[in-house]
């Protein structure tokens, strides 16, 4: 669960800060193993996602005030 945070916190954050990422041929395998997950845990989504947003609040306040 912990990449999972991981993976989504980075997305909250590139998309905070205008990051966009080329897609890499091997986005789609990686995204099916987590549907596994999603699957059999049907709050795992939100679980994961609630603490990635937490995770990136925390990093940009340690930033301050972007322009």
């Amino acid at each position: 669960m912990e990449e999972l945070v991981a993976e989504l916190g980075a997305a909250f954050l590139c998309a905070d800060l205008g990051v966009t990422q080329a897609l890499r041929p091997d986005h789609a395998s990686y995204i099916a193993n987590w549907l596994t997950v999603l699957k059999a845990d049907k709050k795992a989504i939100f679980t994961a996602a609630s603490k990635a947003q937490q995770a990136a609040n925390y990093l940009t306040s340690l930033v301050g005030e972007r322009p």
